[in-house]
Formats: structure tokens, C-alpha cells, sequence
């Protein structure tokens, strides 16, 4: 029987396209989020007052014992606003062709390039301005402050030679965990001397539930941005209320149209006005400290994190 066949047809049958752009869901900043956030800046750098000294009381021999004295002293430390960056180019001829709001989806993978790069430059110090400490992993390091994996992973993080015994010894709790997501597994794969797993999953009503990273009933953050490069530290165990950060601009956006883009060498790259283009801006400024008050257990002698790294 004679018919038309869809095939036939096939260039008279219109496509549907998804209105919904498949991407990964966005990941914010790691760092920022477990920092102590100080008032927004209104100048390039902040003053931070830092207390250096501390009181000494002593018991009083007798009636007519003679009391003490004692003095105190304060240094300071700044937070200096750093410039982040980038611009993103585009034909206009592109934005008239397309049906969707490219600007718009472009805006969120910027915040998330901000956060992976301030997460990077927190943690390993990654692309850091000079005028920003150095990073909590390299610092702590640096400090003495790591313990090297042994194939024991519960008492590397939990003994008493163990990351967290690192920090506690300067008389500093230890409230904040951030693992590497290569950390995940080997918490999974843990197991007591009878074969058990150390870390388990949560029950709810009598079924398992999902896997609960937790450390000590604190859960474990993983960036899943790549700032924490699990091959230098699986593990950054410490007291996140020193680290301090303050805003001077927010990620505020603009639209270019006669710009001209170079190189670091002044070398012409795009001509927006020549070539039909424009570019979207996204500028944000903010720096971050780890002011060091007098601890009564060691002074200002410590450093308030620990990493656990893999073995090389």
C-alpha cells in the first residue's frame, strides 16, 4: 500500500529542543562559607585588632601578701581586598541567534569559577595575590602540623599522634573538617581489627540511609570544586573561627561593547566594536587573614590547623 513513510517526511517534523541545559549543579565556596565573615570593607585593607598579651592572676601569701600586676598588649593584622576577575566574550550575532539567555547561564559558572579559585587559594594558596597569607595546607606544613597516612586511617586522624591531636595540643578544639573527595573512600573502606566498618552508614527507622561523612559527629566538608588537591592533603582538620575574611565589592557584573581585549604583552586579541562583539565583566574584590590571638596554652607558638597527607 502506497503511504507516506516518516522517513519520507522527516524534514517536515520539526525537533523538540530541551528548554534545560544539562550542567553540573554549582559549587560554591568551601572556604568562605566556614570562615568568619567581617564587616564588608569600605577601603582597600581592614585593621583587625589582635590580642598579643593576656592577664596573669596569682594567689595572694597571707594577709599582707603583696598582689600582682599584670599587662596586657594588642598587635594587628590586615586584610587586604584582592581583585578577582574575568570577561567573557561573545558574538553578538550568537546572542541574536540564540533562544536562550546565555548571559544568564554564563552568571553562575562565574560565581563558581570565584569559588574555586578562592577555595584554591585558601586552602593551597593556589594563584594567590602576595598581599594574602599563605595557604592553610602549605602553612600547616610548614608549621610541622601534618601527619603522613600509615594504612590505620582511624588512628592517623583520631590517635594521639594523630591530625586532630596536632591542633589540640596547642590548647585549640578542632570543629572544622575538609577532605579531599579521594578521602571518601578510604573512610568508607576503614575497618576495625574484627573486619567492620569504622565509619557506617546512618539508620533511619531500621534501614540504612545514605553515607554520613562525619568526623567525630562533625561532618566533613568536601569541595567538589578540585581546591583541595587530594595527592598534597586528603584531610584539613581545624578551628575555622581563625580564619577571617572581609568583602570589599561583591561579584558585580557589566556588559562591554567597545573594549578592546589584549594580551599581558599589549597584543590585540579582540576588538569588540570592530569585530561585533560584547563581553560580560564580572569583577569581585575581598581578602582573608588568620589572625593569631595569645592562646593561655602556647601563647602565639601555634598554628590552628592539621593535615592529614598521602603517603608518598
Amino acid at each position: 500500500m502506497a503511504h507516506i513513510e516518516r522517513a519520507n517526511a522527516e524534514a517536515l517534523i520539526p525537533e523538540q529542543v530541551s528548554r534545560t541545559i544539562i550542567q553540573e549543579t554549582i559549587k560554591g565556596s568551601i572556604a568562605l562559607s566556614l570562615g568568619t565573615r567581617m564587616p564588608d570593607m569600605i577601603r582597600k585593607q581592614l585593621k583587625i585588632p589582635v590580642m598579643t598579651g593576656t592577664v596573669a592572676a596569682d594567689f595572694v601569701n597571707g594577709d599582707t601578701g603583696l598582689k600582682s600586676t599584670a599587662q596586657m598588649t594588642w598587635d594587628k593584622v590586615y586584610i587586604t581586598a584582592e581583585e578577582l576577575a574575568v570577561i567573557v566574550p561573545i558574538p553578538e550575532a550568537v546572542l541574536d541567534d540564540s533562544e536562550y539567555d546565555i548571559f544568564g547561564e554564563v552568571r553562575p559558572r562565574i560565581v563558581e569559577a570565584f569559588s574555586a579559585a578562592i577555595d584554591g587559594a585558601v586552602f593551597h594558596g593556589t594563584g594567590k595575590p602576595s598581599t594574602w597569607p599563605d595557604g592553610l595546607v602549605p602553612a600547616a606544613i610548614g608549621a610541622g602540623k601534618y601527619v603522613e597516612t600509615t594504612g590505620n586511617l582511624y588512628q592517623d586522624i583520631n590517635g594521639e599522634q594523630g591530625v586532630i591531636a596536632m591542633v589540640e595540643e596547642s590548647g585549640i578544639s578542632v570543629n572544622t573538617y575538609v577532605g579531599a573527595l579521594q578521602l571518601r573512600a578510604k573512610l568508607r573502606g576503614a575497618v576495625d581489627t574484627a573486619g567492620q566498618p569504622i565509619f557506617r552508614m546512618a539508620y533511619t527507622s531500621g534501614a540504612a540511609g545514605t553515607m554520613i561523612y562525619e568526623l567525630n559527629g562533625t561532618p566533613v566538608a568536601f569541595p567538589e570544586n578540585g581546591s583541595l588537591d587530594g595527592t598534597r592533603a586528603l584531610l584539613l582538620a581545624g578551628n575555622f573561627n581563625y580564619m577571617r575574611y572581609a568583602i570589599r565589592q561583591d561579584v558585580t557584573y557589566k556588559i562591554l561593547d567597545q573594549a578592546t581585549i589584549t594580551d599581558n604583552e599589549g597584543r590585540v586579541i579582540l576588538n569588540l566594536a570592530q569585530q561585533d562583539c560584547v563581553a560580560l565583566r564580572a569583577v569581585m574584590r575581598l581578602g582573608w587573614a588568620l589572625p593569631r590571638p595569645v592562646n593561655l596554652v602556647s601563647g602565639r607558638d601555634y598554628f590552628p590547623f592539621a593535615v592529614l597527607t598521602p603517603n608518598a
